[in-house]
């Protein structure tokens, strides 16, 4: 290393590369790290491993998404490549913003049939930002509708487009199918292993850059704990060392400083953790045994004490009341169902979750939680269920604010690939809900893209209308796009709800008899109480009705008696579903066992009733 390297950062680690690996949801980004720990040998010849093997968490196995970014690393001739899966939904986005702090460049993922989708621009834009160096994976090349040369200058369209520098836009690019673990520079030679993929990383992605023996400066990125070790601070050192049992100073957020002694260093090898005795810059390691650690602080040399900036995160755009749950019903499945409890369940979530806010309300058993999204909340929501949570939740609302006393409201980029047939009743559908197109494209494959600028207030419930619109074949998907003067009122939803007038057990001929009223959610047998919305009306108005009601037997024969009752099975409504039909004098009451929707008034004759 050169002499100078003292007082300028030079290459702190040449047997080492940094790289984050990103993309638009459902591209390939989980499929391919497995395929690249595989072929590096990191599991043992009989070792049993499940695929997707980084998405640890229950909820990323069902749903096929990742939610939390993961760290690991692999080894590849000399060197060590330390590799991070980001999340490809735009509602996660503060994960990809937080693990964009750590690399030294970026994989860009993008799938050879879809071509870059809003994720895949927001990502790279971040990317970019950062001065990242970028190697660019055009996936699934084995799908039978595959474009991948016509993808590829969708690419460079979209790197000009965000005013990529010339070093930038000369990226390498590689075929593959990360299914197959095969990766190719050339689309008409295909590979055998992920080997061409390995060596563009060591060629393009540069080393990490800073000074080993400058004074420590380590930036905070994530965290996790540990029964026996309490919090871990993962996170990446930009100048200096680390010693196991050093006093170091955490440089915390609000300008604080504490001082503390560092218990146990780890790094990546592959999926596990290894101790280690210490690391320099360039680094990605764990750090244990600092309470009260939180994302973007500094853990500094405690002599020479300099703060790295924190990361900038995108402001969030969609609220919801978390209440403590006031059915009759309450106390029966959950094991936490106190205002206290949702606190501090809400405060630990604060501490690994950079894009969330939580504010207080003017009543003590009801908080006010922002996120970036709908999804991002009902991920929050579904969590908490399983954890034995009971609670309460409103309709999702957005945030707004005033710019030269104009109200100002987000809006988003949302693009629709939908076959032929149904491009008529998806614009007209968001036509109403003050969408306006901006672009539309046929590529002759009998699906068309549509793209929109459109409130963000005009997505809520939008997506199970459009899967039913669609009957299941339509693929959406939007990112936050700016602000925009307030667009005026947005029709809610216009059915009426069947609402339980006394508590009870439904009975199979009261709900038959209510069917031609309109679509019910509830099987016989299922416990209702008075405001609780056990279907949706065929017309605009509320109706209050008896699902408890059984059939009188008498001692007269009639030619109706023996008539079966034949039920249409009825509509369940998911998390997502449930949170996307309530109104705004509704909520969904969630516990570990059932989801149920209510009136916020349970009392009929005090509802106020809504206008015909």
């Amino acid at each position: 290393m050169p002499s100078s390297s003292k007082t300028r950062p030079g290459v702190a680690n040449a047997l080492l590369r940094n790289v984050a690996i990103v993309a638009h949801v459902d591209h390939g980004k989980t499929t391919l790290v497995d395929a690249m720990l595989h072929q590096s040998g990191i599991f043992r010849a009989n070792e049993r491993v499940v695929d997707r093997v980084m998405d640890s968490n229950a909820l990323e196995r069902e749903r096929g998404i990742t939610i939390l970014a993961k760290n690991t690393a692999v080894h590849y001739q000399d060197l060590l490549i330390n590799i991070v899966d980001t999340p490809g939904h735009a509602d996660f986005g503060g994960e990809v913003e937080r693990t964009l702090a750590m690399v030294d460049g970026i994989v860009l993922l993008v799938d050879a049939s879809e071509g870059p989708l809003p994720q895949t621009r927001f990502v790279l834009r971040k990317g970019l930002e950062r001065g990242l160096s970028p190697v660019v994976v055009i996936n699934k090349i084995d799908r039978p509708d595959a474009r991948s040369r016509q993808v590829l200058d969708e690419v460079y369209d979209l790197f000009i487009d965000l005013d990529a520098t010339e070093e930038q836009i000369e990226f390498p690019v590689l075929y593959t199918s990360a299914r197959a673990g095969t990766s190719s520079r050339d689309l008409d030679a295909p590979g055998t292993d992920l080997r061409p993929l390995f060596d563009a990383i060591v060629d393009y992605v540069p080393p990490p850059r800073g000074n080993p023996e400058a004074p420590l400066q380590l930036l905070v990125t994530n965290l996790d704990s540990s029964d026996y070790l309490g919090r871990i601070a993962i996170g990446r050192i930009f100048n200096g060392r680390v010693n196991v049992g050093e006093q170091v100073a955490v440089l915390k957020l609000d300008g604080s400083q504490q001082e503390t002694k560092v218990t146990k260093l780890f790094a990546f090898e592959g999926l596990k953790r290894v101790d280690i005795a210490s690391a320099a810059a360039g680094d990605i390691v764990c750090l244990a045994g600092i309470d009260d650690i939180t994302i973007g602080e500094t853990v500094a040399d405690a002599e020479n004490r300099v703060a790295i900036p924190p990361i900038a995160v995108d402001e969030p755009t969609v609220s919801m009341i978390f209440g403590v749950n006031t059915s009759p019903m309450s106390g029966r499945d959950g094991q936490y169902v106190t205002s206290r409890n949702l606190r501090d369940r809400l405060s630990r979530e604060l501490l690994g979750n950079v894009s969330l806010r939580v504010e207080d309300t003017e009543a003590p058993e009801q908080m006010k939680v922002v996120g970036r999204g709908e999804l991002q909340l009902s991920i929050l929501i579904e969590m908490m269920r399983r954890e034995g949570f009971e609670l309460q939740v409103s309709r999702p609302e957005i945030v707004t604010k005033e710019i030269d006393g104009v109200r100002m409201e987000p809006v988003e980029d949302l693009v629709i690939d939908v076959p032929e047939d149904f491009q008529g009743v998806v614009i007209a559908q968001l036509g109403t809900r003050k969408g306006v197109m901006t672009k539309m494209v046929n590529h002759g494959s009998g699906r068309v893209r549509l793209e929109f600028r459109i409130p963000a207030r005009g997505l809520i419930g939008f997506r199970s209308q459009f899967m039913t619109d669609t009957k299941g074949t339509g693929i959406m998907n939007h990112l936050f796009a700016g602000w925009d003067p307030w667009h005026g009122p947005i029709p809610a939803r216009s059915a009426g709800a069947l609402v339980a007038d006394r508590p009870g057990a439904a009975t199979a001929f009261a709900i038959s008899n209510l069917q031609e009223r309109g679509e019910i959610f509830i099987e016989p047998q299922t416990d209702v109480y008075e405001g609780m919305v056990i279907g949706e009306n065929a017309r605009p108005n509320d109706m209050d009705v008896n699902v408890t009601k059984e059939k009188k037997q008498t001692n007269m024969r009639a030619s109706t008696a023996d008539e079966a009752i034949r039920l249409i099975p009825p509509r369940k409504l998911g998390l997502e579903q449930a949170i996307e039909f309530i109104n705004d004098d509704e909520l969904v009451e969630v516990t570990p066992k059932t989801i149920r929707l209510r009136k916020r008034v349970l009392a009929a004759n005090q509802r106020p009733r809504r206008a015909d």
